[in-house]
Order: C-alpha cells, then structure tokens, then sequence
C-alpha cells in the first residue's frame, strides 16, 4: 500500500498493462473494422480529446496546462470507449469486456498522470486513506488530548487534534480542521505561537499534514528545541474541494473572517495561545500562498509574519473578469480591497511585518510577481525575501521549502520584545 503513485515500477507497470489491454481490445478483426472504424474511433477521439483540453479545461476552472500525456490518456480512454460501442455487436463478449477494463485503466493511468502532475497523493495507502476519510497519522480526539493534558509527562512528540470550530463571525461552511500542538504545550508554561497553514484551491486541511509534511517538521523542530514549537492550525478555506474562494469574503463565503477572526479566537480560548499579532503567522502553497501575503497585509492586527509559497500576484480563479464574478459578485471596490499592491499602498506603513516568497525555478511567473510583491512591500516597512529553489508547482517542492524556511518562522515568533516591537530578521 505504500507503493509510490508518482515513480518506480507501478506508474510504469499501469501504463504497460492499460497499453496491452487496449491493443487486445481493438484487436485486428475484419478489413472493415482497420480499414474504417479504427480510423473513425481514433479521429473521434482526438476531437473529444482537443475539446475537453481547450474550452473544455477552461470551464472546469483548471488554470495550469496540463502535460500531454494526460490528454494522451484521456484520448485512450475516449477511444476506448467508442470502440466498444462501436463494436458490441460484433465482438465476443470476452472483447466487450477487454474494451471496459482497457477504458478503465486508460482513464486510471490518466488520473494518475495529473496526480504526478501535481503530486496530490504519493502512495497507494495516502489515496486510499484520504478516499476513507481515515484519521491522520498521530490524531487523537479532543477527549484523548484532554487525558495527554492531565498527565504529568510531556510527550516526545506533539499531537494533531480534529476541531470543529464555531463560524461564530463568518457563519462559513466549513470542514473539520486540525490542530498541530507541540510537546511543550502540555507542559502549561507559556502561551504560544501560532501559524495557520492554508492549502491549494482543491484539497482539505489535511493536506498539509500529509502532502506538506508540516507535523514531521515541527516534532524535528521540538526534538532539537526542547519541545518548543509553535501551535499549528491547519485550515479550511474553502468548505468544499472545489470552492475557489482564495480566502476572502464573497458569494462563495466568508472565508477571510473565518480565517482572521473564528479561528485565532477559537485557539486562543481553547489552546491558551498568544494573543499578540507579533506571534502569529500564516504560510501557504500556491492559493494558499496569495491567501498568506493577503491576510497579513490586509489584517496587521491579527497576523505579523507569513511564508508565500509560490501564490499570485493577487487573488485569481480563471481569468479577470472570471476572478471579479467568482470571488467578488462583480463589486470593483471588494476586488481592489483584496489587491496586495492595492492594499499596501493604501495602508502605508508597517511596523514589524515581514515574509518569505518562496517559488521554484520552473514558476518564471511566480518569480516576477514574488519580487514584484517583495519590493512594493519594501516601500512600506515589510520585510522580505524572495528564494528560487529547484522544482516546479507541485507538493513536492512546497514541503521541503516549507521545512528549510521553518526555523527562520519560528525565529520570527519568539523575537518580538515585550513591549511589542520587533528586532530585524536574520
């Protein structure tokens, strides 16, 4: 169950068998069936194939092109599937029964390539858990914290809580999120540190923890630090796996308020954590990423420090008049309030905000737009520093970046002094 979805034997063993089934379902027959249907399936497929990745992408709101082997797969599938049609009556049941399985597993290997596309699970067992809804790795219940919490020992390592959090201001539908709360926690010594980790536009609050790696790398961190660590919260944005809010307030819900006043009120209260906006932060990858820089930006008072990991210039679903229909009902004035640029210009200085952009080196966009960001911020008292690694826009860049640029969040959450101010980042 552990096999790797995105590399090794299975992907290529998949491809081998699916190839195999669809040559057995095709099969040489009569002249007619080379000499014409073939052709006509395979014409017809490439049609059905052209449209769905051109008008077709656009209107299911996928951004990103592609690679071509999906639309390679997808055509197989297609054509499959026109074959066996086209040939029930002809073929023995035994063919139209190698035309299912060769449509399956043609669209099973072109599912696959898009989760290689964008790493979204990387083993069998993390598909499978996830379509279960089976618990995290290290996730107790809230009545299993509360007995951790009444013993006298600190654990070696943290604990991942679920939470149901009350949309007591945003009144957004949103899912069961996470709670990350380091060994130091159970001790009752301090109050800590907060970051709230946001996602893509399409997962759950769990895809940090499992895609981002974000409990490994803070139970390292508190190995090496005596337990300390900051809380982690692990967000819903979003309500459902196909709701682009970008995490500000619209038709498509309330998800800014959710985010910068349900939870850090619902944290404090139940977790003990700082109230001070000094010591909490938000990091993200790609929607997560443009969420970040905007909260902080727009919402100095609850956040001073964030990590954009490869986000956008601005909020953005599919093109811009799609983006002021989608996240705004069309209303200019909310669109422009959601604007970073926008934002800074208008708020004028900071004091003690600071950030990361982090892109790869594939993302030329993301670099630009990185920069771009960095130095409007500059101009008004934010701190910032844009790193190319290398990689390209998927999972498996954004948790390593995430890990090495973890130590220098955790630096910005212990710094500030107690009478609120902040020492310039190392």
């Amino acid at each position: 169950m552990r096999v790797s979805l995105l590399g090794g034997w299975f992907p290529v063993v998949l491809d081998a068998v699916a190839v195999g089934m669809v040559l057995v379902a095709v099969g040489w027959r009569d002249r007619r069936w080379r000499g014409q249907v073939v052709p006509l399936a395979v014409v017809g497929a490439a049609l059905v194939t052209l449209v769905a990745a051109y008008p077709g992408a656009k209107l299911v709101g996928l951004t990103d092109p592609l690679p071509f082997v999906v639309w390679l797969w997808f055509g197989v599938a297609v054509g499959a599937l026109i074959v066996l049609g086209v040939g029930w009556r002809s073929a023995r049941w035994w063919r139209r029964g190698t035309a299912v399985v060769a449509a399956a597993l043609a669209a099973l290997v072109c599912a696959n390539g898009i989760n290689q596309f964008v790493g979204y699970y990387p083993t069998i067992d993390s598909a499978v858990n996830d379509w279960r809804n089976a618990p995290l790795p290290g996730q107790v219940s809230m009545s299993g914290l509360a007995h951790d919490a009444r013993s006298a020992k600190v654990p070696s390592a943290g604990r991942l809580v679920a939470v149901d959090i009350p949309a007591t201001y945003s009144h957004f539908a949103h899912r069961q999120e996470l709670v990350y709360l380091p060994p130091i926690w159970f001790a009752h010594r301090q109050a800590l540190p907060v970051v709230e980790l946001i996602g893509g536009e399409r997962g759950g609050p769990g895809d940090w923890v499992r895609l981002g790696n974000a409990v490994q790398v803070s139970d390292a961190y508190a190995h090496r630090h005596h337990g300390y660590a900051p809380i982690l919260v692990f967000t819903d944005p979003i309500a459902k796996f196909d709701n682009d809010t970008e995490c500000v307030n619209g038709p498509r819900g309330n998800s800014a308020d959710h985010l910068d006043e349900d939870i850090p009120r619902y944290v404090e209260k139940t977790f003990g954590a700082s109230t001070n906006p000094s010591q909490w932060a938000v990091a993200g990858f790609s929607m997560g990423g443009t969420c970040a820089l905007d909260l902080v930006v727009e919402h100095p008072g609850v956040f001073d420090h964030f990590i954009d990991i490869s986000g956008d210039l601005a909020p953005y679903t599919t093109t811009p008049a799609g983006s002021l229909h989608d996240l705004y009902g069309g209303n200019v004035a909310l669109e422009k309030a959601n604007e970073p640029l926008l934002v800074m210009r208008a708020h004028g200085k900071y004091r003690g905000v600071n950030g990361l952009f982090l892109t790869s080196t594939a993302e030329l966009r993301h670099q630009h737009e990185a920069e771009e960001l960095s130095t409007a911020g500059a101009k008004v008292g934010i701190w910032s520093r844009v790193e190319i690694s290398p990689g390209t826009h998927v999972w498996q860049f954004a948790a390593p970046a995430f890990a090495s640029a973890y130590p220098w969040l955790v630096n910005q959450l212990v710094l500030p002094q107690h009478d609120g101010s902040h020492t310039k980042p190392a």
